[in-house]
């Protein structure tokens, strides 16, 4: 396999004319430059310059070779920009998954990085469960995932901050008009309930054992951000992430009294660095400025009855 630097010896040689000529673009002596332009002609087993009194010509061979040896070069040269770019943060690919409830959270951030950062390239990746958070990090699919916590322990967990979780329902629903919502008024209550492959399923299910109650489970769905939308209709109630709440949903969105929250986090096979460690930064600074508003982070939702229990 020829060396780098012999192409680009090469390719200085064809755009000179000459070795010595070739050698002062390159800051090289003229010998190192006819040692590397040997080990090439040894390497492909044929000549590839003819020397002349004025200079030096590429044979047929040598011209060959040529386009591929300026294309290995510029390559070369473009991927130690792109190295460059990435260890300063300033351009490259960030590869991004995200548990899919925390999508709508995720949006602004994307939104912003699109505009801001146009020399970055950006993909996601959706997850529905902690083993497939895992499957993408393990796979190197992704440089990180955005989730709940807890993430399994062989990976970095990089705290984000708190996000709440609310009850949904009906404007008109029983529950819709009480000053305090707590976790046992749901028992016997119709319940929009996750599907078993959605990994909130679990999470809620053990929440509710916890606490001694026994919802009625109305219907279930695999999509997070279904779950508010069915309860606003009038299916039951939702337990959810803030973050899964729409904007503009007709129905009441409720805290729990005490407050009930959970640990966003930002998981990485290995100590962030470059991009992520920017995206996770920006990230944070998202979800700290929705704290204000702590049934929906990225603001407020037009049109929903929010009215508010006391937290302790």
């Amino acid at each position: 396999m020829p060396s780098l630097r012999a192409l680009e010896c090469l390719v200085a040689v064809a755009d000179a004319g000459s070795i010595t000529d070739a050698a002062r673009l390159l800051y090289l002596s003229q010998p190192a430059v006819s040692h590397q332009l040997q080990l090439l002609e040894r390497e492909s087993g044929v000549p590839l310059l003819v020397r002349e009194a004025r200079g030096v010509r590429l044979t047929a061979a040598g011209r060959a070779l040529l386009g591929h040896a300026r294309r290995a070069v510029e390559a070369a040269g473009a991927g130690l920009l792109a190295a460059a770019a990435a260890g300063r943060a300033t351009g490259g690919a960030v590869r991004i998954g995200c548990a899919q409830s925390l999508i709508t959270l995720l949006a602004p951030v994307l939104a912003a990085w699109h505009e801001e950062h146009e020399d970055v390239h950006m993909t996601l990746r959706e997850s529905t469960t902690v083993d497939e958070v895992a499957a993408l990090l393990d796979g190197d699919e992704v440089d990180l995932v955005v989730m709940a916590a807890p993430a399994p322990a062989r990976f970095t967990s990089t705290i984000l901050g708190e996000e709440e979780i609310v009850l949904v329902s009906s404007a008109d629903h029983p529950l819709a008009g009480r000053d305090d919502i707590h976790l046992r008024d749901l028992d016997r209550v119709f319940l929009v309930q996750y599907a078993p492959e959605n990994s909130l399923s679990g999470w809620l299910d053990r929440a509710l054992a916890r606490a001694g109650v026994r919802p009625v489970v109305a219907l279930r769905t695999a999509v997070t951000a279904a779950a508010p939308q069915l309860a606003a209709a009038g299916l039951g109630v939702a337990v959810c992430p803030a973050s899964a709440v729409p904007a503009g949903l007709l129905g009441a969105v409720r805290s729990f009294s005490p407050r009930w929250t959970r640990s966003l986090i930002a998981v990485t096979p290995t100590a962030p660095e470059g991009l992520a460690v920017r995206f996770i930064e920006d990230l944070r600074e998202r979800i700290g400025q929705g704290a204000e508003h702590p049934w929906a982070p990225w603001g407020s939702i037009p049109g929903a009855s929010m009215r508010r229990g006391p937290t302790t």
